[in-house]
């Protein structure tokens, strides 16, 4: 019998030994008191899943099921006896870290719901193995004293690095919690494993180091290799190796570069290790050479399976997303942490931190790719709130290498995203929960049409988890999706977020509250936050806090304030509950011809009426004695009347003579009827037309320049006897007065008038009708305008 209280290590039990049944006294840890049980190995799914592969991969699980299932039940000194000194069970345990699926694999969801059942059943019996196998204290009773415990796991090979590591990948997501207990207590009972992760680091860089120089790489920091030989036919390349090699290059590089990041994830104490071998400035530069050089085989390659080309473009947008991250929780876990917790060589963490952040500067793409993910503008910010002392000279300089990185690679920069400030419990880290942000299409093809079918990147982006895992790559920014600067959320997340921070200040009106989440982006920890320290934006300061939610204003039916000009017309279908339907069709109307439309006179008929009214024409109307004008039309005001020149006696001014009446242009015949040439008279005016001609021959022909005055004289009559018929009065000839009195005296009536009749007839004279002329010829069509 065990003794109570002492730990398995000490405890010697009595039992029962050999066919006499003689007892004997054994510790509790003995070979001899091991059961005899065979553990078989795993195999994963298969792939083809016939009918045969199916049944004998079910009844494989089912073994090793109820053989973990048999050894989770035992009590807890059999269980150590099994652990420790069955052979068989920790091939059965290492097979299923060697051969299980990971996230990527084809078989990590098999097809058939049985096998699925199955591989759970399996999956979850590995874990609680693994878990009691790190557990010393079960109990009070049932437990191992820490030191032998770590001994015993050590020296027995139950947990090394390796292990430690394919847990993480194989258990991380939806474990995270439980697994980062138990290898912290492996760590902690045994301090030699961090040993043994110093001496493992090396190996991870010559894991890169040999990626590189498969593709005829060399990072920057590496070890120089052998000078290429004289007599090789060149440097490998990945466009150059054969399609296996490809492959296989792809999945090592996946399989590290997620590995790696899980047990950082899990295990954060490792990054200082990590961090003692430069490892985050070797990854950084490995990221720069191998990506480019992995994306363009991809892509440009012909593979005839298109499937496989899809398969491994995911592989390589995955491990990228996995060496950022890595990248980025080394950073978060050695100078970030430390930084926000307020160490005491807080100045050391900042200056080591942009030393990074400085060393990343050349690495173009990789500082692009980490910026999409992790602003660094974010963690610039949040050392500017921790240290204020910070060179802005060098913070400048390090977000403007930033954004040349951006430039550099051809991407547009995304729109920047809210910052995350202080939350309760300290300074916020940002992404500090996972991603932060969906690398789709700019993590993609960036250079479509090259040749071959390139992937999309929102597909290359995609991740297959384990069940039981909700996370994502969309970031964990308080469950709302984050566009640009502002942030879009659901009514039902608006209400979670305000009833949480109601929980905690229940005298807050709803209004203020939804005034703060506005003012901060929806971020409820940073809003109560900003309220218990009395550090809210200024305008909010100015709001009553007991300010209830507004209420929505219903806006009125559109239907009735819509406004149209088609509104109240035959087909007005919301005023009208009839309408005729046989005006309204679709396409051409049926039955219906160019000849039917012509010969269609209807159109008449209707005008055949309005215009009969005029048909009726009255000249006189007999008004019966004793009815009123009214009747008739008669008494009507006629407001169409012009009555402007009733008063003007027209005519009364014409000089109407005898004279006037024959100085009238005599009738002569048309040139076109004329004979010979001449223009005729009438014969009562032959007479007279033949004793005008005899005085014009009485003119002397030979006088080459007539009288000057003579002419002067014959245009005054003239245009006396063209005023005269045209009813113009000539004015009594008088001396115009254009000077007029000194200045100061007041001018006549007379003088006034003469100077405005010589500024509007100034123009007749001299060169001053130049513009009137200039319109003049315009007008005719002289001049083009």
């Amino acid at each position: 019998m065990a003794c109570a209280m002492v730990p398995l290590d000490e405890q010697q039990v009595t039992e029962a030994a050999g066919p006499m049944g003689k007892e004997r006294t054994l510790p509790a840890l003995h070979p001899d008191r091991k059961e005899e049980r065979c553990f078989v190995p795993y195999k994963p799914p298969p792939e083809d899943s016939s009918p045969a592969e199916v049944e004998e991969f079910l009844e494989h699980g089912r073994f090793i099921t109820e053989d973990l299932d048999w050894l989770l039940n035992l009590p807890h000194d059999k269980f150590w006896c099994q652990v420790v000194f069955d052979e068989s069970l920790q091939n059965c345990l290492d097979s299923y870290l060697r051969h299980a699926p990971r996230g990527l694999d084809p078989s990590s969801l098999p097809s058939s719901p049985a096998m699925a059942e199955m591989q759970r059943s399996i999956h979850r019996a590995v874990f609680m193995t693994f878990l009691r196998m790190a557990t010393h204290k079960e109990s009070k009773e049932s437990f191992i004293t820490p030191s032998v415990f770590g001994e015993i796991i050590y020296n027995n090979f139950l947990f090394d690095i390796p292990k430690i590591l394919d847990l993480c990948v194989l258990f991380g997501k939806g474990n995270s919690q439980l697994l980062h207990k138990m290898i912290e207590n492996i760590f902690t009972q045994q301090p030699c494993y961090y040993g043994d992760l110093d001496e493992t680091v090396p190996s991870i860089l010559q894991v890169m180091d040999t990626i590189l120089a498969k593709c005829g790489l060399q990072c920057e920091g590496a070890p120089a290799t052998e000078p290429l030989k004289l007599n090789s036919h060149g440097r490998p390349s990945a466009m150059t190796m054969s399609q296996q090699d490809l492959v296989d290059l792809v999945l090592y590089l996946c399989d590290s570069c997620t590995t790696i990041q899980a047990f950082l994830d899990i295990f954060p104490a490792a990054c200082s290790t990590f961090h003692c071998h430069s490892f985050l400035n070797r990854l950084a530069s490995f990221y720069e050479a191998a990506v480019p050089d992995l994306e363009k085989a991809v892509r440009k390659r012909n593979f005839d399976d298109k499937s496989l080309q899809e398969d491994l473009w995911n592989r390589v947008c995955h491990s990228r997303r996995r060496m950022v991250e890595t990248a980025h929780l080394m950073l978060q876990h050695t100078c970030l942490q430390p930084i926000l917790e307020g160490s005491e060589n807080i100045q050391m963490f900042v200056e080591e931190l942009l030393q990074h952040f400085t060393s990343f500067l050349p690495e173009k793409r990789f500082l692009a790719d980490y910026d999409e993910q992790f602003p660094v503008a974010d963690d610039v910010s949040l050392l500017q709130q921790a240290f204020p002392l910070i060179d802005e000279t060098r913070t400048s300089y390090l977000l403007q290498g930033v954004a040349d990185a951006w430039d550099s690679v051809g991407r547009r920069r995304p729109q920047a995203r809210p910052q995350q400030t202080p939350s309760p419990e300290g300074l916020a880290i940002p992404g500090a929960e996972g991603g932060a942000g969906a690398w789709g299409g700019e993590m993609g093809v960036r250079e479509p049409g090259e040749g071959g079918e390139s992937p999309r990147g929102a597909e290359a982006a995609r991740d297959m988890p384990h069940k039981g895992d909700n996370s994502t790559f969309h970031g964990s920014n308080q469950g709302y999706v984050v566009q640009g600067a502002a942030c879009t959320i659901s009514a039902g997340e608006l209400e979670s977020l305000l009833s949480h921070i109601r929980d905690l200040l229940p005298d807050l009106g709803e209004g203020f509250l939804l005034a703060c989440l506005k003012q901060y982006n929806y971020n409820s920890e940073l809003v109560i936050n900003y309220i218990l320290e009395d550090r809210l934006h200024p305008d909010l300061d100015k709001l009553d806090r007991a300010m209830p939610r507004p209420t929505k204003e219903e806006l009125p039916p559109v239907l009735s304030t819509r406004s149209n000009v088609f509104d109240d017309d035959e087909f007005d279908v919301f005023n009208r509950d009839q309408v005729d339907m046989t005006r309204v069709w679709k396409g051409r109307r049926k039955g219906e011809s160019t000849r039917e439309l012509l010969d269609n006179k209807q159109h008449i008929a209707e005008l055949k009426e309005r215009y009969m009214a005029y048909e009726t024409v009255v000249d006189e109307v007999v008004v019966t004695p004793g009815e009123p004008g009214a009747t008739y039309d008669l008494d009507d005001y006629d407001d169409e009347y012009d009555d402007t020149y009733d008063i003007n006696q027209v005519g009364a001014n014409d000089l109407d003579g005898d004279t006037d009446l024959l100085n009238r242009r005599p009738f002569t015949i048309p040139q076109v009827l004329r004979q010979g040439g001449k223009p005729t008279v009438l014969e009562e005016e032959e007479g007279e037309d033949e004793e005008e001609d005899e005085k014009d021959s009485a003119v002397k022909r030979d006088q080459f320049v007539q009288d000057p005055a003579l002419l002067r004289e014959r245009a005054e009559a003239r245009r006396a006897a063209m005023q005269h018929r045209k009813g113009y009065r000539p004015e009594p000839a008088r001396e115009r007065d254009v000077v007029g009195k000194p200045k100061g005296q007041g001018q006549t009536t007379e003088t006034l008038l003469d100077r405005r009749k010589k500024e509007a007839h100034k123009s007749r004279g001299a060169n001053h009708n130049r513009r009137a002329m200039s319109d003049r010829k315009r007008n005719k069509g002289m001049i083009p305008s």
